[in-house]
């Protein structure tokens, strides 16, 4: 039996009776997480062009409901839509992940202060289960929940500052700076050392924050100095293969 006949028995014996246009919500977000998934874990690369009849037949939903997830992973910039070409992985370049760092350097390390003066013990409490799973994540190799683990510490913290524009302004930044750790960095760790968020952790619940302003700044520049940027050209994967497991 080959790869697409395994995994179209699988398909069949999992959604018989559903039909193509009756998947409903859960099985799109199953879709969305195992495409995501897929694309921060670099079984996906940049560039790699995401046909909505292959994903359809993949998964054994419609194309319509590919389109609707294809859509929403190019809101999160994760999945780049060209018209007459359709759905590729995105490729960030060179320029864009020094953008990306460097607008979170001005946002995220101006927040400090505010975060410091703010947190709560629920806060400090919330911030240290968010650093302890991403460190079990990573020692477990589950590098794409370790990423989107550390896109939620970030993005927590901005939400403690109280600005909610630039709370929500942080949230888009890191989901850009998940691709760009996914697609550069190297697989071992994400680019800090792994106590970096415990140890900013406690600056902020002693209110030290000029030391966390400083302490930010330098994590950040840690994670940037990680990346390992080439260009690589377009493929067209054997979407098959990438979702078989």
């Amino acid at each position: 039996m080959n790869q697409r006949q395994v995994v179209t028995e699988r398909k069949s014996r999992a959604g018989s009776g559903m039909g193509k246009d009756g998947d409903g919500a859960k099985r799109h977000e199953a879709i969305y997480l195992s495409i995501s998934d897929a694309i921060i874990e670099h079984r996906l690369k940049p560039g790699a062009r995401l046909r909505e009849d292959a994903l359809a037949d993949v998964f054994g939903v419609s194309r319509t409901g590919i389109r609707k997830i294809l859509q929403r992973l190019a809101l999160e910039q994760l999945v780049t839509l060209t018209p007459r070409r359709g759905a590729s992985v995105t490729r960030p370049t060179a320029d864009e992940a020094r953008d990306v760092f460097e607008a979170r350097q001005m946002i995220e390390c101006g927040l400090m202060l505010n975060v410091a003066r703010r947190a709560s013990r629920d806060d400090i409490k919330v911030l240290r289960d968010i650093a302890q799973r991403e460190r079990e994540a990573l020692r477990s190799g589950e590098r794409s929940a370790a990423i989107k683990l550390s896109a939620e510490f970030h993005g927590r913290l901005a939400s403690i500052s109280g600005n909610a524009v630039l709370s929500n302004f942080v949230e888009g930044l890191c989901s850009r700076s998940s691709l760009i750790l996914a697609v550069y960095g190297n697989a071992g760790h994400l680019g800090c050392e792994s106590h970096d968020h415990d140890d900013l952790i406690g600056l902020l619940e002693n209110r030290e924050g000029d030391k966390a302003q400083i302490f930010m700044g330098n994590h950040l520049k840690a994670i940037e100095a990680s990346l390992s940027i080439r260009e690589d050209e377009d493929e067209l994967p054997d979407l098959y293969q990438v979702f078989a497991g």
